[in-house]
């Protein structure tokens, strides 16, 4: 609690990394024995191993009591005394004192529990300080607090400092609640009890929020001081936020309209305006009722969310917290001041109040939202209010405008700030695409205010302006072929006229159909021929791997594209158009955009008739809003049925209801196909419902398409794992859906043993789970009507309601397979628990932990039997609490953010040095605004780490990614999928400073909380094991790495294919580990197969190749020596002299070579003239880039390019293709 996260890293490797000294023959002494549960094969999940307890855990009691004093205050004779406070202690051996604290310091006074005697004791005990005076009182505090002080100090820094948000676990181990006087004086006098109201101390959040965005930015200083000021207030007001919307659903706060029925009621707190997810005198009835209500919270974060980013001067949103808790939402605002003295109708100078009827407009707002009608892509027009007047507006209908009393223009209510979502918005008289058609859309949704994601909008513009270009180059080849002199050069423009053509795909329509892939086929790359698409950008989330192939994280290449895009406009030609670069160098394509820039600098009418004509053409072509020019933008009201337009049968209007069409048509043919395509690719890697989520959400695609992404799914057999990921997303999602109205109907009396009994009919194989009702809970139904009036000053109903312990297993299940099939769209085909396990492959615990995550459920830790028959899974004693889901806007670091994408491009450009010291700089940015801790550090701190292993300091990568496992353990979780790839890296370097047993555990640990997030069916799972088979291997454990060997030679075939070069490394290694066994035949075997595999993909004359032949033929001459000895055995009996085997155990150089290549990563020495020619690359790659990173902050100009020669990483593609190498670069990308 209070933003101290455990980490357990120290404990998994039994002390610091940093501290411990490198051993040279650290492999004599490792102790190898995995646990029999991360062993492969292993069916067991136990619970327990996620918080390994440390051996010094229970610290050293110090104090039995110390508190204040019953005598305190001070009379008004001892304060002329000196005496400030009295205090009570009770030490470890039982001596009761009562201490003075003076203006001279601290001593022993005569009083006792009776009697008030402030004179000093005598003998006269006295001291500056209170832990002296408490030394000189008790020896037991002298000793033990000199031990407490030790250990802490022994501990890492990063396991001391808070974080800047709580972060909760899904489990919590039985702890002893002992008696804490200071604990409990903490918890409510000091703060007196939940109303933080006291005079002069409480904090005017509004006006700290606004204070802090109005603070000068116009040099890196300023920025960086706004900045932090920023995420302080920021951090400071979430908390506050959690813990008043705690309060609230507790029933501890007064409502202000305490006369009004619970789910109207309204609270503030602290400064903050609270109000619950209800539809209040049936404000949405037209769009969806609560249902609608609960959603509206979220869209107008979101919304919030996006005009932060903008960041007009002049422009003041409030300060939201959206919280989900015991089943209720509730959102939190900063209170406008003036907003309670004066009625809404009299607030509101621009908007509307009634959802269009209505509306009003404000110069001043229009000037103001006139700013952020191009990055928001939202179209200033029209409207048409109940005095039947044309109002022009810059926002939706329902955004409204408030001028404070501190004189601030305020806008809140943004819910509609993106266009409406017409898949899920049926209407008469409207036809959709007839892609969408086929999929089932327009499907009725709960709700009607389903809205594409901003993620979704900027890829859409982005390939509409693609196109826009595509369709300019394309008139201008057709004049220039009418201009043509030659034959010859007629030829030529007519070659490019058709290849343009054919490029020139429709927007709907992804640039690969997915379908074109073979579900049992996996794509190869000759590394000799290079695809010249590599250099293109391929989504709205992902940079290209250079040309030279420098080893670059997934995260740099996902995060450099979007910050490249926001940066550049020209950038994000490329942002969401996978293999259609915007790169080209085509002189017509840059005649195109000199065309296109020129219009934007001038006067349209200074053009001559042909460019402008070209111009007009691609306008009427891609679906712009203007004819003279690129124009995409969204009227977020066009579909809002209590809006009225002022020509509704018009042609503009017509395109812009076309324009919102086209946009989920977008999403559904192109966005949800190119996300499959991914998948295939292996470029996204989802290893929970989390991570596949972000990567939908990336992609702009909204959760409520995951049904008809699993249908996709279910098509390959490569992404059985994503399929099976997806399917438990939705259970999840359905059973988050039940819990919230389940939980509404609970009293506080009855929380545990409700929350249990869910989780009994949830996934529990016992078929009849009883809930454990309270012992007095029949003395409750006599108090019926009392408490049904108490019910109207909380929102919490504090009636007795024994519907929820009417819930059975197949009510349960029925629900959600019900609610799959409305939400989702997608047919579940399993009744029980078990049977989802049977048929798609889940497991209990994953479902347990994500059902916890997304609840906000804390269990016991401790080993959990579903499949009994005979008693129920949990019990209410296994509920240790119910937490709060938090959902706000994270301030971003800009500066240090443009760093860190400057760094990823000098990276991918090969200037290892130039990003290091960016990304360096970075770092020091980010701790600047954030401070300690933070993901986006652990991010900076892994790119770090990475760098300096491929420039050759292990020493230091292993010191950067200690911290950015500690951090990201304490910042997103023990188990998220995040902190698991760290483990991995961490391993990789504990192995490159000869820490074996550190390398070895840190991999046991990443595969067991692997094995409960997603479990071993997952390709991941065969780079855990590589990495484990091979550092066993290197011990000399072969039979033990043999296992871990065979097991991820089985999922690369799977998921990789027969004829994958991962699965041609997968036969190499077990060839390596069989012939260190003496087994050659096995080994000869799997060498065979590695030789088939890289001469079908790569060709006899590949060094791969004839590497693989040489080691062919040195294993067979080592069988027949040991077959012509064993022949020699049979005929001459034990005569027959045995010569040596050739067998070498593995060097660690050559071990790590190995690790190095499975990871990812191959150093190559490089001539002067491979020097040259890769300068020449860089080069070219350069001119490819500049346009992302011209405007980025440098630290100095990129120079010297030998400066990073000496080593220089490249994929080593003969072992690993370019997707398998992402794939097992870095992870999901964050």
């Amino acid at each position: 609690m209070d933003c101290s996260p455990l980490s357990f890293l120290n404990v998994i490797t039994e002390g610091d990394i940093e501290m411990k000294k490198r051993k040279r023959n650290d492999s004599d002494s490792v102790d190898c024995t995995p646990p029999d549960y991360v062993m492969p094969g292993a069916k067991d999940r136990p619970i327990l191993p996620l918080q390994p307890m440390s051996k010094d855990l229970k610290s050293p009691q110090c104090l039995k009591v110390l508190t204040a004093s019953g005598w305190n205050p001070p009379p008004g004779n001892r304060k002329m005394h000196g005496d400030l406070m009295y205090l009570s202690v009770v030490t470890a051996e039982d001596k009761h004192f009562h201490l003075t604290a003076s203006t001279r310091g601290f001593f022993v006074n005569q009083s006792t529990q009776e009697t008030f005697n402030p004179k000093p004791a005598s003998p006269k005990c006295s001291a500056h300080s209170l832990i002296e005076l408490l030394n000189q009182i008790s020896p037991v505090f002298k000793r033990n607090f000199a031990t407490l002080q030790k250990r802490r100090v022994n501990r890492h820094p990063f396991e001391r400092i808070a974080t800047p948000f709580q972060v909760y676990s899904w489990t919590a181990p039985q702890m002893d609640h002992t008696i804490d006087s200071v604990r409990a004086e903490d918890a409510y006098t000091s703060r007196l009890g939940y109303e933080e109201h006291i005079p002069g101390q409480t904090r005017d959040w509004n006006e700290e929020l606004q204070t802090t965005r109005e603070l000068s930015r116009k040099n890196l200083p300023e920025r960086l001081l706004r900045e932090r000021a920023i995420f302080k207030v920021h951090s400071d007001f979430v908390a506050a936020a959690t813990r008043g919307a705690m309060a609230v659903i507790d029933g501890n706060v007064m409502a202000i309209n305490p006369g009004e029925e619970a789910k109207m009621q309204m609270f503030i707190w602290n400064n903050i305006f609270f109000s619950l997810g209800f539809d209040v005198k049936d404000h949405y009835k037209e769009y969806g009722g609560d249902y609608a209500a609960y959603i509206a919270p979220s869209n107008d974060l979101k919304g919030v969310r996006a005009y932060n980013g903008v960041d007009i001067e002049g422009l003041y949103t409030l300060g939201t917290v959206v919280i989900d808790y015991r089943g209720y939402r509730v959102t939190a605002q900063s209170i406008i001041p003036g907003i309670l003295e004066r009625e809404q109708e009299q607030s509101v100078v621009y908007g509307s109040i009634d959802f269009g009827k209505s509306v009003v407009t404000n110069d001043k707002y229009l000037e103001l939202l006139e700013k952020t009608s191009k990055p928001l892509k939202i179209l200033p027009h029209k409207v048409i209010n109940d005095q039947n007047e044309e109002v022009q507006i810059i926002s939706s209908v329902e955004c409204k405008g408030i001028v404070g009393n501190d004189g601030r223009y305020y806008v809140l209510d943004l819910l509609r700030t993106f266009p409406p979502d017409v898949n899920f918005l049926p209407m008469e008289g409207e036809e959709l695409s007839e892609e969408c058609k086929v999929l089932g859309f327009p499907r009725k949704h709960k709700h009607r205010l389903a809205c594409l994601r901003q993620e979704l909008v900027d890829a859409f513009a982005e390939n509409r302006y693609l196109l826009f270009m595509r369709h300019a180059a394309l008139q201008l080849m057709s004049i220039r072929q009418k201009k043509a002199t030659t034959v010859e050069e007629e030829q030529k423009i007519s070659k490019r006229l058709v290849a343009a053509a054919q490029g020139l795909r429709s927007p709907d329509l992804p640039p690969k159909d997915v379908h074109d892939l073979d579900k049992n086929e996996t794509t190869e790359e000759d590394p000799n021929n290079p695809p010249p698409s590599s250099t293109t950008t391929e989504s709205d989330s992902q940079q290209p791997s250079s040309e030279s192939k420098e080893i670059e994280t997934k995260e740099s290449r996902e995060s450099d594209g979007k910050e490249a895009a926001k940066n550049d406009p020209k950038a994000k030609v490329s942002g969401c158009t996978r293999g259609q670069g915007a790169s080209s160098k085509d002189p017509i394509d840059a005649e195109a955009q000199a065309l296109v820039e020129s219009l934007a600098e001038q006067d349209s009418g200074s053009l001559d008739a042909a460019s402008r004509e070209v111009i007009n053409a691609a306008c009427r072509a891609i679906g712009s809003l203007s004819d003279s020019e690129f124009d995409v933008r969204f009227n977020p009201d066009v579909f809002s049925p209590g809006v009225t337009h002022p020509d509704p049968q018009g042609d503009q209007f017509r395109k812009q209801k076309q324009l919102v069409k086209d946009a989920a048509a977008f999403l559904v043919s192109h966005q949800i196909g190119g996300f499959v395509k991914d998948c295939l690719e292996h470029s996204i890697t989802a290893i929970d419902g989390q991570s596949l989520c972000e990567a939908l959400h990336d992609r702009g695609i909204n959760m409520r398409y995951l049904g008809k992404v699993a249908d996709l799914l279910s098509q390959h057999n490569l992404l059985e794992h994503i399929h099976r990921i997806s399917v438990s997303e939705m259970i999840c999602r359905a059973a988050k859906h039940q819990f919230k109205s389940y939980m509404q109907g609970v009293e506080m009396l009855c929380l545990s043993a409700a929350v249990s009994h869910f989780l009994n009919c949830l996934l529990s194989t016992f078929s009849n789970p009883h809930p454990q009702l309270p012992e007095d809970f029949g003395l409750n139904m006599n108090k019926k009507k009392k408490n049904k009036k108490r019910s109207r000053h909380y929102p919490i109903a504090n009636h007795v309601d024994r519907e929820w312990a009417s819930l059975t297993p197949q009510d349960m299940w029925s629900n959600i397979k019900a609610e799959v099939k409305e939400y989702f769209d997608f047919n579940l085909t399993c009744d029980s628990s078990d049977s989802a396990v049977e048929t798609y492959g889940l497991q209990k615990t994953s479902l347990l932990r994500e059902i916890c995550i997304k609840c906000g459920v804390q269990v016991l830790l401790r080993e959990y039997n579903f499949d009994s028959k005979h008693r129920a899974t949990f019990t209410e004693e296994d509920i240790i609490n119910i937490f709060p889901i938090v959902k706000h806007v994270n301030p971003k670091a800009t500066d240090a953010y443009h760093f860190f994408q400057s760094g990823q491009v000098k990276i991918q450009q090969g200037f290892l040095k130039e990003g290091f010291e960016l990304i360096n700089e970075a770092l020091n940015l980010f701790n600047n605004v954030y401070g300690a801790m933070h993901p986006e550090i652990a991010a900076c701190l892994r790119t770090l780490a990475r760098l300096n292993y491929i420039l050759g300091d292990p020493v230091e990568a292993l010191n950067n990614q200690q911290k950015a496992v500690l951090m990201s353990e304490r910042v997103l979780g023990i188990d998220h999928p995040n902190t698991i790839t760290e483990y991995v890296h961490l391993a990789l370097y504990c192995f490159a400073n000869q820490q074996v047993s550190a390398a070895l555990r840190l991999m046991y640990r990443a595969r067991y909380l692997a094995l409960v997030v997603f479990g071993e069916d997952h390709p991941e799972m065969a780079l855990y094991d590589s990495n484990i088979g091979l550092i066993l291997h290197g011990v000399g454990e072969i039979d033990l790495s043999l296992r871990f060997l065979d097991n991820a030679l089985e999922l690369n075939r799977k998921y990789h294919g027969q004829r994958s070069l991962k699965v041609a490394l997968n036969h190499h290694l077990l060839a390596r580990a069989f012939s260190c066994k003496g087994d050659f035949r096995a080994a000869l075997m799997h060498e065979r197969e590695t030789y088939t595999i890289y001469k079908s993909q790569l060709g006899e004359q590949h060094e791969k190749t004839k590497d693989s032949s040489e080691c062919l033929k040195h294993l067979t001459q080592q069988a027949v020596v040991l077959q012509r000895t064993m022949n020699e055995i049979y005929k001459s009996g034990s005569q027959a002299t045995i010569p040596p085997l050739q067998i070498s155990p593995p060097s660690a150089s050559s071990v790590l070579e190995l690790i190095n290549i499975i990871n990812g990563i191959v150093f190559l020495p490089l001539s002067q003239k491979d020097l040259d020619r890769l300068q020449q690359r860089q080069q070219v790659l350069g001119n490819l880039a500049e346009n992302k990173v011209k405007d980025m902050p440098t630290i100095k100009e990129a120079g010297d390019q030998e400066s990073s020669a000496p080593k220089v990483p490249e994929e080593d593609d003969s072992k690993a293709t370019k997707a398998d190498t992402a794939e097992a670069d870095d992870g999901a990308a964050r």
